[in-house]
């Protein structure tokens, strides 16, 4: 919703969109396809990747984060800060929702602005959203 419509509810935006971004490919490399995602979002959003603080990559397998963090460069203490899905758990319908919620957290924690949330969805496509940290 609108900054404007959320104040008027009497609530406080939390974070804006700044960038999304959809990719495929094959099925068999579902667990490559976040880098595929990310960089759209990236684009979209006007932004580089130095200019991320924070990835969250859901892991539906422990390998998805750091085969992705590995193709685009992302270094280890920007990824995943709190832990991903491998600790947290893997909930099929609510994980991308949990991901934005465990960046938004980081970005407050940590005092920073602009975050990358990435999910692939396991028929060889992926979904990327970069957010900019309000207040």
């Amino acid at each position: 919703m609108s900054a404007g419509r959320a104040k008027a509810m009497g609530q406080t935006p939390l974070a804006r969109i700044l960038g999304f971004g959809d990719a495929e490919q094959e099925p068999v490399d579902f667990t490559t396809a976040p880098s595929l995602a990310v960089p759209v979002a990236l684009q979209r959003a006007g932004l580089s990747l130095a200019d991320v603080d924070v990835h969250e990559i859901n892991e539906a397998f422990a390998v998805v984060a750091l085969a992705n963090a590995k193709l685009l460069g992302i270094p280890e203490d920007r990824l995943n800060v709190n832990g991903g899905a491998v600790g947290f758990g893997h909930p099929i319908g609510m994980s991308g929702a949990r991901i934005v919620g465990s960046l938004l957290t980081v970005l407050k924690q940590e005092g920073k602005r602009i975050g990358c949330a990435s999910i692939c969805n396991g028929g060889g496509g992926a979904s990327a959203v970069v957010l900019e940290r309000l207040g």
